[in-house]
């Protein structure tokens, strides 16, 4: 038997917008709701499903009993393992399948078809956009299928625009719910939790507002400071920062430097490409100079095999933290601007941190190496455009001082 929804389930259920984002508290039934969908739409004809989850374990934990539940009547077929798959059967006599996949093998899904989708936990998903754009929207092409993507908010990243999109793309829907929505869960229990966590953390977790990411390393960016959508007219140097990767994202940063002011104006950020098709990419780019990740020895040398103007990028034990520095110091400074369409970074400012249980007091440590393939390219450029900068700032020092010294003192 079918899940009672809430009204404010039903307002969802029977809005007809394509892509439905879905922004709400804990405990207030997303789930459910989810659950119910798919049932639905399984049912009413023959469709393919794809429920995803940040992983596997996240899909079968959340979703996996509940739908062999509510599935039970219309059930054909239940695939348990190596993957989770429901067969059903429609009203027509035909059949649905309904599959359950983790976002962390989202490649998987590259060149399937789906007339719809469920993304649960958007939020917490890696590599957000690279997985959305490439693989899962054009599974929806050929069916004009849609999506729902649900989550509760964890800082302003990916899924802040998601729930923005409704103001540029008529075909977008968003929803915004507290936990108090859900009638069936009591108000004291949610009275309690407010009376006991953090403010910070109550106002995301129940709900549903956009916060700050707890120990987030680049605490300085600013959407509003810091990102541009036309570079300013003048002459540049045209810098690459790479970040190689294959089985996690590769990514370029083109940025362009003028009067020892940074802006970042274009990124690339692709898996699945080898050396040689990185290389062949910066070489199109014709960077005057680009600073690649120094500990690929092999791609540096493909670089160089290209032609290409290979600068060192020195590694140490502090690089890391030395490097934050430079781009905190250029964002405090308004020496650092990103260009919009640079989504990718910009979500790994935005989700990029310290351990969450610990917060600031583990800034004397690397951050979570986590979301910051981006961020590593662009830290490359600032770190060391930065220590040539201040050698040339030293070595003008000195000079001034030896003139003073070699010129007449007059009165």
């Amino acid at each position: 038997m079918a899940y009672a929804l809430h009204k404010k389930q039903m307002e969802v259920a029977k809005n007809q917008a394509r892509f439905k984002v879905l922004n709400c508290g804990r405990r207030w039934g997303k789930t459910t709701l989810a659950v119910e969908i798919m049932l639905m739409k399984a049912f009413a004809k023959p469709v393919r499903i794809a429920y995803i989850a940040p992983t596997i374990q996240q899909a079968r934990d959340i979703a996996f009993a509940m739908l062999k539940k509510e599935l039970q009547p219309i059930l054909i077929k239940v695939k348990e393992a190596p993957s989770l798959e429901f067969t059903v059967k429609t009203q027509d006599g035909g059949e649905s399948l309904i599959l359950l996949r983790g976002w962390e093998a989202i490649e998987n899904l590259r060149g399937q078809a789906f007339d719809f989708i469920i993304l649960d936990e958007v939020a917490s998903m890696r590599n957000f956009w690279i997985g959305w754009q490439e693989v899962l929207r054009p599974t929806l092409t050929d069916t004009k299928g849609g999506t729902m993507f649900v989550s509760t908010p964890k800082g302003y990243n990916h899924f802040y625009d998601l729930c923005n999109k409704e103001l540029t793309d008529k075909d977008w829907k968003s929803f915004h719910f507290s936990s108090y929505d859900n009638p069936f869960v009591p108000k004291e229990e949610i009275d309690n939790a407010k009376a006991t966590l953090p403010s910070e953390r109550f106002e995301q977790e129940y709900m549903a507002s956009f916060q700050k990411t707890a120990g987030l390393v680049y605490k300085e960016f600013s959407r509003e400071k810091h990102l541009y959508e036309t570079l300013p007219e003048g002459q540049y140097e045209k810098l690459g920062g790479i970040d190689f990767g294959f089985k996690n994202p590769a990514g370029v940063l083109d940025i362009r430097l003028a009067k020892e002011r940074f802006y970042v104006e274009e990124e690339w950020y692709k898996r699945g490409r080898t050396e040689e098709q990185i290389g062949d990419y910066v070489q199109a780019y014709k960077f005057d100079e680009v600073y690649p990740d120094p500990e690929n020895p092999s791609a540096i040398e493909v670089l160089r095999g290209k032609n290409i103007n290979v600068r060192e990028v020195v590694k140490g034990k502090d690089s890391v933290k030395s490097g934050i520095n430079k781009v905190r110091e250029a964002f405090i400074t308004g020496k650092l601007k990103i260009n919009k369409r640079c989504v990718n970074l910009i979500s790994e400012l935005e989700m990029y941190s310290y351990d969450d249980e610990v917060g600031d007091r583990n800034e004397n440590e690397n951050p979570i190496k986590a979301n910051d393939h981006l961020l590593d390219a662009l830290r490359y450029v600032i770190m060391m455009k930065n220590v040539g900068m201040d050698m040339e700032a030293e070595k003008a020092d000195r000079m001034l001082s030896r003139l003073k010294q070699l010129t007449p003192q007059t009165r």
